[in-house]
């Protein structure tokens, strides 16, 4: 179903919200089925049966439709009938631990995210199979919603699911070129940044022990890194390629460096010095 298209009933939009496109992840080249997963069907047959006799969580419908102002009424407003179970209708589970959040972020439903971010929910939550937010976002091609939780809300865009597959491999297996494109310039920042905490926690390592740390050469890694830091922080429309050429450089500054540190001394013989 469209996203877009009006449901014939919340009921039936929270059905398919909640199984269309991870459902299909599931089931594909699962041609044997044990005894284990029947069960887990029947009980999903169930849930989809709760939700089409009517017994709907109250937060559905202000967060697919992107209500804000109702939903922090609901979690701060101690007089509001809701506020007492507010995060637990949040964060109740369906069958494969998909909770409320998932359906935001099919939705799209970019600020609902942000302003429940506010509570205190796990955003790097995960389902029984091991999907995230991310991987959810970057299935349904929610580019908007994938940017606030990877630049806004810092997700760990190296989670994996079942399938060993980052929320890049998942965009990239349902065509979704502008996730697919996002998520792999955000990791070549990441890999940058990666990069500079390594080396300034090599270089903190360095300093307590015997090494051979000379003060010019620990100010030109201190500098080099603070400069990448810096080129992250103000170049946001960078490309991927400048990205890598700024983790190269530094690479090119720092290896020699630490090279020289770790390459033993030549020790003099007596018989070379007479």
């Amino acid at each position: 179903m469209d996203l877009e298209e009006a449901p014939d009933s919340e009921g039936s939009e929270k059905s398919e919200l909640f199984s269309q496109k991870e459902e299909e992840e599931f089931d594909e080249g699962e041609e044997e089925e044990d005894e284990e997963q029947k069960e887990e069907e029947e009980e999903e047959e169930k849930g989809e049966e709760k939700v089409k006799t009517g017994l709907l969580n109250p937060l559905l419908q202000p967060i697919l439709t992107g209500d804000v102002d109702s939903l922090q009424k609901i979690f701060e407003d101690p007089e509001n009938p809701l506020y007492d179970q507010a995060e637990h209708l949040l964060l109740e589970e369906d069958i494969v631990r998909r909770n409320l959040l998932y359906a935001a972020c099919m939705a799209g439903q970019s600020e609902v995210i942000r302003v429940l971010a506010k509570y205190g929910v796990n955003l790097n939550d995960n389902t029984a199979r091991g999907y995230t937010l991310l991987h959810c976002a970057a299935a349904w091609g929610r580019l908007e919603t994938l940017k606030v939780l990877v630049l806004e809300l810092d997700v760990d865009i190296e989670a994996l699911n079942f399938r060993k597959e980052l929320a890049r491999d998942v965009a990239a297996r349902y065509s979704q070129t502008e996730c697919v494109e996002f998520l792999d310039w955000a990791a070549a920042r990441l890999a940058l940044r990666k990069y500079i905490m390594k080396v300034s926690t090599t270089l903190a390592e360095l300093e307590k022990g015997p090494g051979r740390l000379f003060k010019e050469d620990k100010n030109t890694i201190l500098n080099a890194c603070r400069l990448r830091s810096d080129w992250l922080e103000t170049h946001l429309e960078a490309l991927i390629n400048e990205i890598f050429e700024q983790k190269q450089q530094l690479e090119d500054i720092v290896t020699p460096i630490f090279l020289k540190i770790s390459t033993p001394r030549q020790v003099r013989s007596a018989k070379s010095v007479t």
